[in-house]
């Protein structure tokens, strides 16, 4: 797909880390970008700079997505581009012990489910919604309509302890990938997830200076946390490479985590 100013895309998870990126490499095509993000300050700022427009959504809300992407094509038209970076994590072991009274306690089942449905139930309601909507497309070169691209993480393959709910929710994503490229292969829509390693995004710049050196170290080559411009570097890959449809991608310097 050739990127310019007749090509919209939607970023889920917009505002800032991956999903800024991924706009701000798009837009600097040409590409009319929208924005759902739940940060209201950071994604209207990031929108006025590019250009683009912002759209308050909670990707587990129905009403909320429906009414996203009504406002996205209204500005935008119709996208041809869904980049899917919504996302988040929690940090609970199955089951263990209470720290303070050593008595058994498993990891809540109404948390668990939240992290699924934000994760990986919300991308799939926008990739559902977004295609259907790509059908109304008229086809470019060799009938294509549109791209989709999940997030997913290398947690999907090695996740750590303590990830149960974070690494289902992420093989979730890498599991639909390649049925959900044929559900849609005859209307010409491609998708692919990206599976990125330790990035350096807001929340991991969060954390204490020694624990990024460490996780820096922990990388094979190059030992550095990866940027979010190589993954938005990646997703525009997926999105020009027109042969590039149906993969589960690691972007991670070859890291393989470690239990913990």
């Amino acid at each position: 797909m050739k990127l310019d100013s007749s090509v919209s895309a939607v970023i889920t998870g917009g505002a800032s880390g991956l999903g800024a990126a991924t706009a701000r490499r798009l837009a600097a095509s040409g590409v009319k970008v929208a924005l759902f993000d739940l940060n209201e300050e950071q994604g209207e700022a990031l929108a006025k700079e590019l250009g683009g427009v912002f759209c308050k959504v909670d990707v587990t809300s129905e009403a909320d997505v429906d009414a996203g992407f009504a406002k996205a094509r209204a500005a935008n038209g119709q996208e041809r581009i869904l980049v899917n970076c919504a996302g988040t994590g929690l940090a609970v072991k199955t089951a263990s012990r209470d720290k303070q009274t050593g008595e058994p306690k498993h990891f809540p089942v109404d948390k668990f489910d939240r992290i699924i449905q934000i994760n990986l139930v919300g991308s799939f309601r926008c990739a559902a919604k977004s295609a259907m909507g790509m059908l109304s497309l008229e086809p470019l070169e060799d009938g294509e309509r549109g791209v989709i691209i999940h997030t997913a993480s290398v947690a999907a393959e090695d996740g750590q302890i303590g990830q149960t709910s974070y690494s289902a929710s992420k093989a979730g994503l890498v599991g639909m990938t390649l049925p959900m490229a044929r559900d849609l292969m005859n209307d010409g829509i491609r998708v692919n997830t990206i599976l990125p390693g330790i990035f350096s995004t807001p929340l991991m710049n969060g954390a204490p200076e020694n624990v990024k050196q460490a996780l820096a170290a922990s990388v094979p080559f190059p030992k550095r946390l990866g940027k979010p411009e190589e993954y938005a570097e990646l997703a525009e890959t997926m999105v020009t490479n027109g042969y590039f449809n149906g993969e589960s991608v690691r972007l991670d310097g070859a890291i393989r985590m470690a239990p913990r």
